[in-house]
């Protein structure tokens, strides 16, 4: 039997810990299929990002079309675009497709080199996120989209009220930033969901982003509503925290196989 397909559209992390290596690992986790559109290049480690290199728009849409033409999908994941012109490419792309969309608005890394120019912004607001079933952006990229700053739990609603502003059908507004547990809000204005998890005392988290957006995309391809998906997204990727593990001299990746372990 096939299984469902899911399809991350992201950067490529030569050190394996987020971006598309991420993305396919936590939907192999998850028993789907994963399949990528490459839109960067990235020379990265534990240590930070060395270097990058976008690809061609040109590229970028022939392998959406190859795929999604071909193959199809049940739900797209999209991570690192880089530029405005990817962007563009991409929400153009998105548009033709019907799938369910999980829209991961990457731009810092883990420590904390930019992954997205600042002229792409607007094209991120007002091309991306109404192509999002959901958006998943931390607090450092509610601040960068909207300039909304969270100090505590109750500014994730202005958070959340901002991001969906932009088109969305649902924001996760990602609390992993603040003190305590782990929080993070999903709501799409109506619904009101908090989900909560211990907070691990485990520096290697590098990947979480990557690994909650493509376990939301997994389980929506699956067929999922949006609040069960993001529940179950969230319990994997908490699994992966705990199981985070040292690689190289700085920040390690979060365990996309830490279940298979147990």
């Amino acid at each position: 039997m096939t299984p469902a397909r899911v399809l991350t559209v992201a950067g490529s992390d030569s050190g394996g810990g987020a971006g598309v290596q991420a993305d396919l690992k936590t939907m192999l986790a998850l028993g789907v299929h994963g399949m990528s559109v490459v839109t960067a290049v990235t020379a990265q480690n534990s240590l930070g990002v060395q270097g990058v290199w976008e690809l061609p728009a040109d590229a970028v849409r022939a392998q959406y079309r190859s795929v999604v033409d071909d193959i199809g999908v049940q739900a797209v994941k999209t991570g690192m675009l880089a530029s405005a012109a990817l962007v563009e490419t991409v929400a153009d792309l998105l548009a033709t497709t019907d799938a369910p969309v999980v829209v991961d608005p990457v731009g810092v890394s883990k420590h904390g080199d930019p992954l997205l120019a600042a002229s792409a912004l607007d094209s991120v607001r007002h091309r991306l996120l109404p192509a999002a079933t959901v958006a998943t952006p931390n607090l450092d990229e509610v601040f960068q989209l909207t300039g909304v700053r969270v100090e505590s739990e109750e500014g994730m609603r202005e958070a959340a009220a901002a991001v969906l502003a932009y088109g969305p059908r649902w924001a996760l507004i990602k609390g992993g930033h603040l003190p305590g547990d782990a929080v993070d809000l999903l709501t799409d204005g109506h619904e009101e969901h908090w989900l909560r998890s211990p907070r691990y005392d485990n520096r290697h988290t590098h990947g979480t982003g990557c690994t909650l957006a493509s376990a939301i995309a997994s389980e929506l391809a699956k067929g999922a509503a949006v609040p069960d998906a993001v529940t179950a997204a969230k319990s994997y990727v908490t699994g992966a925290i705990r199981g985070g593990f040292a690689l190289g001299g700085g920040i390690g990746p979060v365990d996309h196989g830490w279940a298979f372990r147990r």
